[in-house]
């Protein structure tokens, strides 16, 4: 089902990058944009060319209106004076500026559509800090962190730890739905409710507020926070009733202010939520996709935030820090990744990635993506924040995945393996109730 028609027109004129914005930064702009290696030049063009046809023609229509206004009165005054042949000339003039408006109003809004959807297509100009480039190749690693595990002869990848431990069953979540569906059961079940609890506790203890957002969202919600019309083929759709299932709490979350202004005294506002996350993943195949690597439901605690302009990228950096803590906590190697402009989003002005790794793969795994938005999201919301200045303008949004259980519990169990179980991390024990998982 092709949905961008119907949500461009359903937007404002400016549903993604602000208007002002490219009018008024328009080299800026463009330079942004190129990190993205898509021709930013062509694009902003036909952006610059639509949005002066729609200010020209409505300036136009405005001058007809403004006319027919004052013939309108003229012609009232001529009646009143007698004057019938001179009022029935300015009636045949009203007549011809009418047909001229209707034809001027088709115009505006033949041209404010084709803009909305033009803007649909070009995707959150990149912070100037992020670095150039196509592939993940090109990510620059900003920082690592924690020592390599070094495993016994023998090591098995977790699909192999969960099956023979007996609490990790890919077959059965094969039987029950499909392929990319895990079942956990016993410890492994446990484990999955403990890391919930640990990273909810942690991000209330950071001032997060908790919320329980719906796990399916429409088309306006989606579309919103960027999913819409960019990763449509990723999402499943329930189409008797026109919903999708979430692929990240982020969605129904930020949704929550949607249409809102908010005060500058309620800044920053914090919010966190677990959900189960749905992503159809269609395309992925291959060893690196194996047992929990990739998988078409998993969970995840997000945090979200909605901030100041001024503040954005202090808060991006205080997300990475939180992150940082909760891999310490788990006793997990990571890294820390900038993406490069190729790599991201389609709504994110700059990404921040946190991968753990997996001593038995012996690869890195994406545990965490933490992004800064700016205005890309919040001009879609129509979310905007108000202060001294009287006019509101537009927030910023920020969200972090704190974190993503699947590879989590991947390199746990992987890199916590021993001949007499797998390991739990300390901070984890008080949630499990054990120490050990064992056959």
């Amino acid at each position: 089902m092709q949905r961008l028609p119907y949500l461009c027109q359903a937007t404002p004129i400016a549903p993604m990058l602000d208007l002002n914005y490219l009018r008024e930064h328009r080299e800026e702009a463009e330079q942004r944009l190129m990190k993205r290696n898509i021709d930013a030049k062509a694009a902003l063009d036909r952006v610059a060319e639509l949005d002066e046809m729609r200010r020209s023609t409505q300036g136009e229509m405005d001058a007809r209106l403004g006319e027919l206004n004052m013939l309108s009165r003229a012609i009232g005054d001529l009646m009143k004076a007698g004057k019938k042949d001179e009022a029935e000339g300015a009636k045949a003039k009203t007549a011809q500026l009418k047909s001229d408006t209707a034809a001027l109003k088709d115009r505006l809004e033949s041209t404010e559509k084709e803009l909305r959807e033009h803007l649909c297509t070009i995707p959150n100009a990149p912070n100037l800090k992020v670095p150039p480039g196509r592939t993940p190749e090109e990510n620059v690693t900003v920082m690592e962190e924690g020592g390599i595990p070094k495993l016994g002869e023998g090591a098995k990848p977790h699909w192999e730890l969960g099956e023979e431990y007996g609490f990790l069953h890919m077959d059965l979540g094969v039987k029950v739905t499909g392929a990319g569906f895990p079942v956990y059961s016993g410890q492994g079940a446990k484990l999955q409710r403990a890391l919930i609890a640990f990273f909810l506790d942690k991000a209330t203890e950071a001032g997060y507020r908790e919320f329980i957002p719906p796990h399916l969202v429409n088309a306006e919600s989606a579309f919103a926070t960027g999913q819409l019309p960019d990763k449509e083929g990723q999402m499943y759709h329930a189409s008797a009733d026109d919903l999708y299932l979430i692929p990240t709490a982020e969605v129904p979350i930020t949704n929550l202010y949607r249409d809102e202004i908010v005060e500058t005294s309620q800044l920053p506002i914090k919010m966190v939520g677990y959900t189960p996350c749905f992503r159809r993943e269609a395309g992925s195949y291959g060893a690196h996709v194996r047992g929990l690597n990739r998988v078409h439901q998993f969970d995840k605690v997000e945090i979200v935030r909605i901030e100041h302009p001024e503040d954005s990228y202090a808060v991006l950096e205080e997300m990475v820090e939180h992150v940082k803590g909760l891999l310490r906590a788990l006793e997990l190697p990571f890294r820390q990744l900038l993406l490069c402009g190729g790599d991201m989003g389609f709504s994110s002005a700059m990404t921040y990635d946190m991968e753990v790794y997996a001593a038995a793969q012996g690869r890195w795994l994406e545990v965490s993506s933490i992004s800064n938005f700016e205005t890309y999201q919040s001009n879609r919301l129509k979310l905007r924040i108000r202060g001294e200045e009287k006019k509101p303008k537009l927030a910023h949004t920020l969200n972090g995945s704190a974190l993503a259980l699947a590879r989590i519990v991947a390199a746990i169990l992987e890199n916590n393996q021993t001949p007499e179980g797998i390991r739990i991390p300390k901070v984890l024990q008080p949630y499990t109730g054990f120490a050990m998982i064992t056959k």
